[in-house]
């Protein structure tokens, strides 16, 4: 059983993206029969989801987790629904500041997470790690790539794929020149992100229907 786990290129002129280190740090993680695929993703609308489809093509993964960066956040969020809509603050890696535009034209104006975001944020409480479900991915590229994950689950399945999002805290190191903003040690996300495959992977229900409010 294949996992894929993606995390962003560094972006918005910072050197270090905590989604990238968090992922690479699980690369060829095993639990039980499944093992862990991490890639980077550029943080550039359009190549994001091209470098997916690769990713999703060559692995055929059972589960695909998508983490991203949420400067200002303090928890592990996993996230609930993914829009329709690309309106970026500001320009990618690219030069790329789209407004207002759809991520896939004709496509639906939303789409649920496929995985049980109420229980992993369950048991991230549980083992002491601050987590919460969040009802926003925001309008950059992290939801550009989570409306295309789950665009193409909905319409190109590979066979009991499912899929979601969780946005990260800074790291330390970003915080130091930004005095009082919430920021969470590597090692910690690492353990999150643990957790929260574990509990995809334990949690096998389909919870389209209910937007992840699987208890």
């Amino acid at each position: 059983m294949n996992i894929l786990l993606t995390g962003f290129e560094p972006f918005d002129a910072e050197a270090v993206n905590p989604s990238w280190e968090a992922v690479r740090a699980l690369d060829g993680w095993r639990l039980q029969s499944a093992v862990v695929h991490a890639r980077r993703i550029s943080c550039v609308f359009g190549t994001a989801l091209r470098e997916l489809d690769a990713a999703i093509d060559e692995l055929q993964p059972q589960l695909v987790l998508a983490v991203g960066q949420a400067g200002g956040r303090a928890e592990l969020t996993p996230e609930r629904v993914a829009i329709n809509v690309d309106d970026g603050r500001i320009c990618d890696n690219a030069g790329c500041q789209p407004i207002d535009l759809p991520v896939v034209a004709g496509a639906p104006a939303a789409y649920f997470a496929t995985l049980p975001i109420k229980a992993m944020v369950r048991d991230l409480r549980a083992a002491g790690i601050p987590a919460a479900v969040s009802n926003t991915a925001g309008t950059f590229v992290c939801n550009h790539l989570f409306f295309g994950l789950m665009h193409r689950i909905a319409t190109r399945p590979v066979a009991a794929m499912r899929g979601g999002f969780i946005h990260i805290p800074y790291l330390p190191e970003q915080v130091a020149r930004r005095p009082g903003l919430p920021s969470m040690a590597l090692d910690t996300v690492v353990a999150g992100l643990r957790i929260a495959i574990a509990t995809a992977l334990a949690v096998r229900e389909d919870v389209r229907e209910t937007g992840g409010q699987l208890h």
